[in-house]
């Protein structure tokens, strides 16, 4: 039983597309009593606009004091023009996360390390491709479609521009490459944009990495722990991949506008000399990609100490301003542009093509990695497996490379039907709209083929009058309820179940449609004539995808609520640090986490407070971080007085099998044993997003709820029978299955009509027992009368096999 100086803290953190603060707390007004603005910790109001306590918490029959308490994050996602604009980075954000999806390496295993390093390494190579990429597809619009074609004396387009103006000496080069410069510069500056965290210790930890780049910030004296998230952390390279990016991006536009690939165009000293110099630049940058991600180089030793010197910070102010000269010097050279520019086609399918071949090794080079991870998960329960056997990251590279190969010829169609006049764009762009419009039809084919699926399998097992039993035992005597509820968990379950599987499709489909335009171009074969709808389908494809993301923008900027829908890919992406590609939004987490963990060591000074940390759907994540983190610092004593409560959360079905070497099944065991029962998760079965944390196995038998998880002692196996709450929900070890549609109304409490599925998870009155039980208040294991063991026997309706007797 709670002392009299007992009191509960209940810090929440909300989800994705943020959240009011007044509905983060439960309250009609809230507000802020800590954060700087980015970050913010608001609480319950009174009428003076003072900060009030929370409900009180009943446990046992006995008030037990509660301050309920908010963490705001959505801030740093979205809300004003700049944030908007970050949907333009989606591509590289794609890129981004495909590293943190790679197959985890074997501890002991050198063959293991060795692929991890390349795999790493190719990654940064592909993304860096993918900066150059871009760049270079923007100077296709400044410089070829507008300086060299629109603005040739006397060319009709942009007839405004007089022949005199046209004739002026370096005007339709800078006209030309300023564009470019300032796109680089809008790229580099993106990449400096960074969060300051609320804490003088994590903000010293993340100075000294990245000065040093001998360790990473946030990481443990003693190496990275067991407990989830332990890998997010800042990497120290970070700087030197954004210099390397940007000066890349100036060399390749250099060579681009001198010659291309094959060699410089303008005669002269001048024009040879500043061809090789970018030829030699966009080298460098390259092996510099290949070479930081090597483990030498993060060692102050041999290699690693020259390699850190080199890009310094010193160093590479140089490198940048070497970059910029070479600009300057290539826009000196082009005194006059010429009539056409030869290089532009070859060194736009030059790229296209490394790219390829960076995409293909990396495939193939998974495939022995995830097979010599396979040891690290043969333990773990099939549905608990990481997707596709680890192999996920080749397909999210391809939907990025695509993607952003996509949408800078979506810009370089759109410019070319804005401006007119018969504008002719390089020949591999014909291939990029085949492309699109081959995966278009192919997209629209898998659309017909799996709703048809999906629509005879929902058929088929609706007839089953007995399809979701556990909706069954959470509906008892309620029939209009329990019918709702089964149609609700079936699409539920089907959504999670095939998440992975629609986009390995996604992939399949523009990798499908990239074969058929590869062919055709090595080949050398023209297109034949029933191509063409293909690739007038592709230019509108192509078309609206630039044109849906720029007005998506717009949208976000003007109309607050589109920009919280427009977070959802930013909340998800944003959440990985700068890994593979620096040019994307700054990780939220890095800020999140530290001042989570510092606000609950606030709180627990006073030894009379328990401290809950609640987290619901991406929220869920955050709070897993920050109690794994006060796990590895707090002392024992303290630690005691930790909960941790997740609602809607994706802690089991989606990040252990997406990213199984960030937050692997077994990290999840080592926190659960770590809190000794103070985890509690609710779960909802018609939740698409959200779904069971501590369990798994689960089916029902002779009316009982029955399934495998995680203990308090912190083992894993057969758990007791599931108990019915006093508000109708089923509690099975850690996870409390509510009813959807809530039972009640209750006296005294807000009330959530209808099937809820991921929203209104405070609503339900199974919150504050699971929060009480969390602050350890209630015990997790109360005594329940001895039962004889139930047969090892399999009911015909349910899906996992028995997990023995209880």
């Amino acid at each position: 039983m709670p002392g009299p100086d007992t009191r509960v803290v209940e810090l929440r953190v909300h989800g994705v597309q943020g959240t009011t603060p007044e509905s983060l707390v439960d309250a009609v007004a809230a507000v802020d009593v800590a954060g700087d603005g980015t970050g913010r910790v608001v609480r319950p109001a009174d009428r003076l606009r003072r900060p009030a306590p929370g409900p009180v918490l009943q446990v046992e029959g006995r008030p037990v004091p509660r301050t309920v308490e908010g963490y705001l994050w959505g801030g740093m996602t979205s809300g004003g023009l700049a944030k908007a604009t970050w949907a333009l980075l989606f591509p590289f954000c794609v890129a981004n996360v495909a590293h943190w999806m790679l197959p985890p390496v074997r501890e002991g295993s050198t063959a293991g390390r060795l692929l991890g390093v390349a795999l790493r390494s190719l990654l940064r190579l592909a993304a860096l491709l993918l900066t150059v990429l871009l760049v270079v597809q923007v100077a296709v619009v400044s410089l070829d479609l507008l300086a060299v074609q629109c603005l040739a004396p006397g060319s009709a387009c942009l007839d405004e521009v007089p022949d005199r103006v046209r004739d002026l000496p370096w005007f339709r080069s800078a006209t030309g490459l300023l564009p470019v410069a300032l796109a680089v510069f809008v790229l580099w500056r993106v990449s400096m944009v960074t969060w300051r965290v609320e804490s003088a210790h994590t903000a010293e930890q993340v100075e000294r990495a990245e000065g040093s780049g001998s360790a990473r910030a946030d990481q443990p004296a003693g190496g990275l722990s067991g407990l989830p998230g332990a890998h997010v952390a800042t990497d120290p390279d970070t700087p030197a991949l954004r210099a390397l990016h940007a000066v890349a991006g100036l060399a390749a536009v250099s060579l681009f506008a001198l010659g291309g690939p094959l060699g410089p165009a303008e005669p002269g000293v001048a024009a040879t000399g500043a061809w090789f110099a970018a030829l030699a630049l966009g080298i460098a940058c390259a092996l510099g990609v290949l070479l930081l991600d090597d483990p030498t180089g993060a060692r102050s030793t041999g290699g690693g100490r020259v390699l850190r010197a080199v890009l310094a910070r010193a160093p590479r102010r140089v490198l940048l301003a070497i970059g910029a000269a070479l600009l300057l010097v290539t826009t000196g050279v082009l005194r006059r542009v010429p009539d056409t520019l030869p290089g532009v086609d070859a060194g736009v399918q030059l790229i296209a093509a490394l790219l390829g071949l960076v995409v293909v090794a990396l495939a193939v080079l998974l495939i022995p990695a995830a097979l010599l991870a396979r040891r690290t998960w043969t333990s773990v329960p099939r549905e608990l497996r990481p997707w596709a056997g680890g192999w996920m990251a080749a397909p999210v590279l391809v939907v990025a490379v695509l993607l952003g190969g996509g949408f800078g010829a979506g810009i370089g169609l759109t410019a070319q039907k804005s401006l007119g006049h018969d504008l002719v764009l390089p020949r591999g762009y014909d291939r990029v709209t085949l492309l699109w419009g081959a995966a278009g039809v192919l997209g629209l084919l898998a659309v017909v083929a799996v709703a048809s699926t999906t629509g005879f399998v929902r058929w088929t097992s609706l007839r089953r009058t007995e399809w979701a039993r556990e909706a069954a035992l959470l509906h008892t005597g309620r029939p209009r309820d329990r019918a709702r509820a089964t149609r609700a968990w079936w699409w539920a379950r089907w959504e999670r179940n095939h998440t992975q599987h629609v986009l390995i499709i996604v992939a399949a489909v523009l990798a499908s449609g990239t074969a058929l335009a590869v062919v055709l171009r090595t080949s050398d074969v023209e297109p034949a004539s029933w191509t063409r709808p293909l690739s007038g389908l592709g230019v509108l494809v192509l078309g609206l995808l630039a044109v849906g993301l720029v007005r998506l923008v717009h949208l976000a900027a003007k109309q607050p609520e589109s920009g919280r829908r427009l977070g959802v890919l930013a909340d998800i992406a944003s959440f990985w640090p700068r890994e593979a590609h620096p040019i994307v939004p700054p990780c939220y987490a890095l800020k999140v986490v530290p001042e989570l963990v510092a606000r609950v060591r606030e709180h627990l000074r006073d030894p009379g407070v328990r401290v809950v940390l609640t987290g619901h759907s991406q929220g869920s994540l955050l709070a897993a971080v920050a109690v794994a983190r006060l796990l590895e610092e707090l002392p024992e004593q303290d630690r005691a007085r930790v909960g941790l409560l997740t609602a809607g959360s994706q802690l089991q079905w989606a990040y252990p099998r997406a990213f199984p070497a960030v937050v692997p099944h077994g990290s999840l065991a080592v926190l659960s044993g770590g809190l000794g029962g103070r985890w509690r998760a609710l779960c909802r079965g018609t939740d698409p997003l959200g779904g069971a944390v501590t369990t798994w196995g689960r089916q029902v038998y002779d009316g009982a709820l029955l399934g495998v998880g995680f203990r308090a002692d912190g083992t894993e196996g057969a758990l007791p029978a599931a108990l019915p709450g006093p508000t109708g929900a089923l509690v099975l070890g850690g996870d409390h299955w509510l009813p959807d549609p809530q039972r009640g109304p209750f006296p005294g409490r807000r009330w959530a009509s209808g099937v809820n599925a991921h929203t209104e998870y405070t609503s339900d009155p199974e919150w504050d027992r699971a929060v009480a039980m969390a602050a350890g208040l209630i015990s997790a294991e109360p005594p329940r009368p001895a039962v004889p063991g139930l047969p090892l026997l399999r009911s015909p309706f349910s899906r996992f096999p028995a997990p023995g007797p209880t």
